[in-house]
């Protein structure tokens, strides 16, 4: 594949992704601020090469990556992913069913964290309560 392919599909992923929902800082931003390169090589393994890959759906990648997150109490970054996680179709049930999951593997605290970092999504989303 070349460069311009990587471009186009890293764009298509990104658009997927973090056009909708809540607005919110993108780690891409903070990247660009201190090296533009480095961020677009980064931007295009994560996004175009790696989260472009079909084995998952995309929306498994956003499920897995916010478990991952929560587990981690990486709450900013978890926000990300969530609001993109519902940008690509994931039911928010089955995103707060994940993050009771983490409990058995990170601890209450984790699942507390992640639980207020969702809702402050679906607020900014305007979808909170859940129905």
């Amino acid at each position: 594949m070349d460069d311009q392919q990587i471009k186009e599909r890293t764009q298509k992923t990104a658009e997927k992704l973090f056009a909708g929902g809540a607005k919110l800082d993108r780690p891409y931003s903070l990247w660009h601020e201190f090296d533009p390169k480095l961020a677009n090589d980064f931007s295009r393994f994560i996004t175009g090469n790696l989260y472009s890959r079909d084995v998952l759906t995309i929306q498994e990648r956003q499920m897995a990556a916010c478990a991952m997150l929560a587990a981690l109490k990486a709450r900013d970054e978890l926000k990300v992913h969530a609001n993109a996680a519902l940008n690509v179709g994931c039911d928010p049930r089955k995103l707060v069913e994940i993050i009771f999951q983490t409990a058995t593997y990170a601890g209450m605290p984790a699942v507390n964290e992640a639980l207020s970092a969702f809702k402050e999504v679906l607020q900014a989303r305007g979808e909170w309560p859940l129905r």
